[in-house]
């Protein structure tokens, strides 16, 4: 059966709540669009564990810092609408920016703490926009579950709290990183590397890989997981780092000595190209 494309918020209300009546279960999965495999993992989970599955695609304007990086965001939504339908999405809620924001927003929302670091650092003001646009998605869709992937770990630490804080009769479910065969994270943004670039791109999950090796060998010093990890990202010329840390998997706080389980994580651009990763480590004993 071909995706129902619906663009209004009363309409998707609508075609939620008529579900909830026959008592189906609704799974969400918010998307930016330029799908891929990530994406459609999530759609393949929420297709297992629920009954109707609603994708949405909207680009936020509000998480851009940059202009040009806005500008330059991939879009094709006609691809789009067909991955849904090849991936049993029922619904793609796909609003126009005037649609979720007919006025310059009054009420913007604000994660502390868990928005400071990582990428809040060197974005200022991206996570309120997140977590602005979750907000108003959710409530627009209202669905059962909610679906985000761990390659953004700080979006989703920010939404469960989000979830929490706002006491949305939601639940969110995290879908695990997926990768490309050489490690590379898949992200929308890939496709806007040169031939180059992405020869080295896989250099920041090796770095990880390299990271989480040492603290499942039983080193707790932080800083000298770290610099482990650097060595493998000095060899690479056309990458600039901008951080890599390993922070408490709850509040994201920079840990300095690794006893219990830890995320290790990074961000690197590739001349205007940005991209993210991260993966849990845990020394041995305290799995």
């Amino acid at each position: 059966m071909a995706t129902e494309r619906i663009e209004r918020i009363a309409r998707v209300r609508e075609r939620v709540a008529a579900a909830k009546r026959r008592g189906l279960r609704v799974g969400c999965v918010p998307t930016m669009g330029a799908l891929h495999a990530a994406h459609t993992a999530m759609f393949d989970r929420a297709r297992e564990e629920c009954d109707l599955v609603v994708a949405t695609i909207f680009v936020n304007p509000l998480q851009f810092d940059r202009p040009d990086d806005l500008r330059s965001y991939p879009r094709d939504i006609e691809s789009d609408l067909i991955v849904c339908e090849h991936h049993g999405v029922d619904v793609a809620f796909v609003p126009a920016v005037a649609e979720m924001y007919p006025r310059p927003p009054a009420m913007t929302v604000e994660i502390e703490g868990l928005a400071d670091g990582l990428c809040g650092a060197s974005r200022p003001g991206h996570f309120r926009g997140v977590a602005t646009v979750v907000l108003k998605l959710l409530n627009s869709v209202q669905p059962d579950i909610a679906y985000f992937g761990e390659k953004d770990y700080q979006q989703l630490a920010i939404v469960r709290r989000l979830a929490e804080d706002a006491c949305l009769p939601v639940q969110i479910a995290s879908v695990e990183t997926v990768r490309e065969p050489d490690g590379l994270a898949l992200s929308s943004r890939n496709v806007l590397l040169g031939r180059a670039e992405r020869a080295s791109a896989p250099a920041i999950f090796h770095a990880l890989q390299r990271a989480r090796d040492a603290v499942e060998s039983g080193q707790q010093d932080a800083g000298k997981v770290v610099a482990v990890a650097r060595q493998v990202l000095d060899e690479e010329p056309l990458l600039k780092l901008d951080y890599l840390e390993i922070v408490d998997p709850d509040t994201l706080e920079p840990v300095r000595s690794i006893h219990g389980p830890v995320r290790i994580a990074a961000a690197a651009s590739y001349g205007s190209t940005r991209l993210i990763d991260n993966i849990h480590a845990a020394p041995l004993k305290a799995r």
